[in-house]
């Protein structure tokens, strides 16, 4: 009986001293209102479009098939569609044969602006470079560009085409 006592005695301290503990943390000295936490962050959708962000018109460049030594230039437009500046820190080609060049300046938020690609022509046979641009972009800060077709000798440009011999033609 003793113990059983003793058991509520402890109980109903405990109790009183737990609605004791939550009533200080909810209600400060002065009968004033606990200050509010501090807003929950804002969600992950909102914070990826902060920042620079790079959109390209293209991401393939097809020259089709072209004649040894002919113009082998094009270009990539792309836009800043984020609202900070976009730098374009380097930007590479995979083969010697393909040389890129990229504004230095910092690209301003909804300007566009051009990344120029010059292959060599004078490599008769198929076009498959990369072209690689490393920017401060949020989401994308890699992105990879490419350059693609036939080169053909302009050797087999100019030759005839194959006529018979007037020893070959029939006879009337």
């Amino acid at each position: 009986m003793l113990n059983k006592t003793v058991s509520t005695f402890v109980l109903a301290i405990l109790m009183i001293a737990s609605f004791s503990a939550v009533s200080q943390t909810t209600t400060p000295k002065g009968n004033k209102p606990a200050k509010a936490a501090a807003p929950p962050p804002p969600p992950v959708e909102e914070l990826s479009t902060k920042g620079p962000e790079i959109k390209f018109n293209k991401l393939v460049h097809d020259y089709g098939t072209i004649v040894e030594g002919s113009d082998g230039e094009c270009e990539f437009e792309f836009k800043n569609t984020g609202n900070e500046p976009l730098v374009l820190s380097n930007v590479t080609a995979s083969c010697g044969c393909t040389a890129p060049t990229w504004p230095r300046e910092p690209i301003m938020p909804g300007k566009t602006a051009v990344i120029k690609v010059k292959y060599d022509t004078k490599r008769v046979g198929g076009i498959n470079r990369t072209i690689t641009v490393h920017s401060n972009a949020v989401e994308n800060p890699r992105i990879d560009l490419r350059i693609q077709g036939t080169v053909k000798s302009k050797m087999e440009e100019t030759l005839p085409d194959k006529q018979e011999s007037p020893m070959q033609q029939s006879k009337p």
